[in-house]
């Protein structure tokens, strides 16, 4: 008898049980992949955030194509066709969803004033000095501060008060305080209540006013996606409130347009200045890995009373968040 015909003959029923096992745990992996991809991708189409760990994956929605690839992948090695069906089904929703959300178009009227909003979250204060540098390069006539403590906030009033003469803050420890600088007057206007600051202001543009909110609910973390719904809820109810004056709301949202808390703020008509001169979805955070991978949760929401000319992401050292910059032009119908 022939020794090579011979070992084939016994190694082929023994390998055979072996590639059908690997062929259950490949299809079985990608089966428990699209399951979750469906849970989350579900969600979306449902309009709403869901429960924990939902809305953290929302937040990283157009970075679901990589698991979404992978089980395609081994569908197809698999041979598993219904699985691969089901992957070009969710693959279908997923490029829906990545869609940009929310309105767009020129505001009506022309061109009456300029303004420059930036916003930072500086993480506890730790990134103020950084930020104080930024400031003076940059010159905006607005900066939004979030995440600025006690010793934040008077390093800020001593380093920029010259500059920067109005202010409107709620003071905290850690997370918890906020400030709105300003070039232009300000009068007081009413804050939103929240688990961190979240102070507004009236500011003066030629003769126009315009309304500053600062935005910094509570992040969606486990045991917290309820006040987070709540604080973006509060946010939306201001407003709401007043649809006349031209309005700006600059901060970390803690959110994106993936999440259902979120939109309806775009509904309401703001738009993402960042997705207006183009750089929508591109990450703030973690500045750690920005901008190569991470999420847009820092945003500056402008009513449709403004076209945004520029908007560029700065990274700043000694906080998580890349800091944004807008330049924004104010029109006036008439």
């Amino acid at each position: 008898m022939n020794t090579d015909t011979a070992a084939a003959a016994w190694a082929g029923p023994r390998t055979a049980p072996r590639r059908r096992t690997g062929r259950r745990i490949a299809i079985g992996f990608a089966a428990l992949l699209f399951i979750c991809l469906s849970v989350v991708l579900g969600c979306r189409t449902a309009d709403t955030d869901g429960i924990t760990p939902v809305p953290q994956l929302l937040a990283f929605l157009p970075w679901l194509l990589v698991p979404l690839g992978v089980a395609l992948l081994l569908a197809l090695y698999t041979h598993w066709w219904s699985g691969v069906l089901w992957a070009v089904i969710l693959l279908g929703l997923l490029a829906w969803f990545l869609q940009p959300y929310g309105r767009t178009g020129d505001p009506i009227g022309p061109a009456y004033a300029e303004l420059s909003v930036l916003t930072s979250n500086v993480e506890f204060g730790q990134g103020t000095g950084s930020l104080v540098t930024a400031v003076r390069r940059e010159e905006p006539d607005v900066v939004f501060v979030q995440e600025c403590d006690g010793a934040c906030e008077k390093t800020l009033r001593r380093e920029l008060g010259e500059e920067y003469p109005n202010h409107r803050s709620v003071s905290g420890g850690g997370s918890e305080g906020s400030v709105i600088l300003s070039r232009l007057a300000l009068r007081s206007a009413k804050a939103v209540e929240g688990t961190m600051g979240m102070p507004a202001a009236i500011a003066e543009v030629r003769g126009v006013d315009i309304r500053l909110q600062l935005a910094h609910p509570m992040p969606p973390v486990p045991g917290q996606v309820d006040v987070w719904r709540e604080e973006l809820d509060a946010l939306h109810d201001a407003v709401a409130e007043d649809d006349k004056t031209p309005t700006v709301v600059a901060g970390d949202f803690n959110a994106s347009q993936d999440h259902a808390a979120f939109r309806p703020l775009l509904d309401l008509g703001l738009r993402d200045a960042a997705r207006l001169d183009g750089s929508g979805r591109t990450p703030s955070w973690p500045a750690r890995t920005a901008p190569t991978f991470g999420v847009q949760i820092d945003h500056v929401l402008v009513s449709e009373d403004f076209s945004s000319r520029e908007a560029r992401f700065l990274d700043l050292d000694g906080t998580d968040h890349r800091a944004l910059l807008v330049d924004l032009t104010l029109h006036r119908a008439g």
